[in-house]
């Protein structure tokens, strides 16, 4: 099955919500941070993905695979799966005005869409226990002045896994990576068997991460995999 790996336009949001919250369901990061199942709303997380993607469009590495085989156009077209990355920023590169400006237009819109929907069964308190976690760790490991280029989601509807999808996605980044010398980071709260599948990628446990409310516990594994030689064109 042919797959092509694009960058995500705005037709593709729809697709590509649909396919993060398929994969994410059962996500034990995601089951720690709405723990009141009672109050989820996917319809308020369905608009807090698609401005997380209008952002990400302008200011993040966004790719969607799709089948460019497939004999209808509406198959052709349907997102198969979905990857976002931050890019690297350099220690000695400060935040440009753009990036301020887009920086504060996406707060807008979700102070916005949380005045009008309410968090959707987002537990706040566990949220910040993960932000602090998360910068206090990425301040101890982030040791290289270049910068990392950070996997914030890679994901692959569940019909389709296992047929190589999500190593297309990781490599449309990893590549570069690769050519600029630069390191990758992601994170991840499921052990079995995404660790595994992630090591063959190339990236390595460097810690752990414990997002402790009151003694339940969210564990997460941060992982940075090192420039990798340059593989000949096939």
């Amino acid at each position: 099955m042919p797959i092509e790996i694009s960058q995500l336009v705005e037709a593709d949001i729809p697709g590509a919500i649909d396919c993060i919250q398929l994969a994410f369901a059962d996500d034990p990061y995601n089951r720690w941070i709405y723990n009141d199942r009672s109050a989820f709303s996917a319809a308020r997380n369905r608009l807090s993905l698609r401005i997380r993607c209008l952002w990400g469009i302008r200011n993040a590495l966004f790719f969607v695979a799709k089948d460019s085989s497939a004999e209808d156009e509406e198959t052709r077209q349907k997102v198969l799966g979905v990857a976002m990355w931050m890019p690297p920023r350099p220690a000695s590169r400060t935040e440009s005005w753009d990036e301020w400006a887009q920086g504060w237009l996406l707060w807008a819109r979700q102070l916005d869409m949380n005045l009008r929907w309410g968090r959707g069964g987002l537990n706040v308190k566990r949220y910040y226990i993960w932000k602090r976690n998360q910068q206090l760790l990425q301040s101890q490991i982030w040791t290289d002045p270049n910068g990392y280029y950070f996997c914030n989601i890679v994901t692959v509807l569940p019909s389709e896994q296992g047929r190589g999808i999500g190593r297309l996605l990781f490599d449309a980044v990893t590549d570069r990576a690769d050519n600029e010398g630069r390191k990758c980071y992601l994170e991840s709260s499921r052990d079995e068997p995404n660790i595994k599948i992630y090591e063959r990628l190339g990236f390595k446990i460097v810690k752990g991460m414990e997002c402790d409310d009151e003694g339940e516990v969210c564990k997460l594994f941060c992982m940075i995999r090192d420039p990798q030689p340059i593989r000949p064109p096939a």
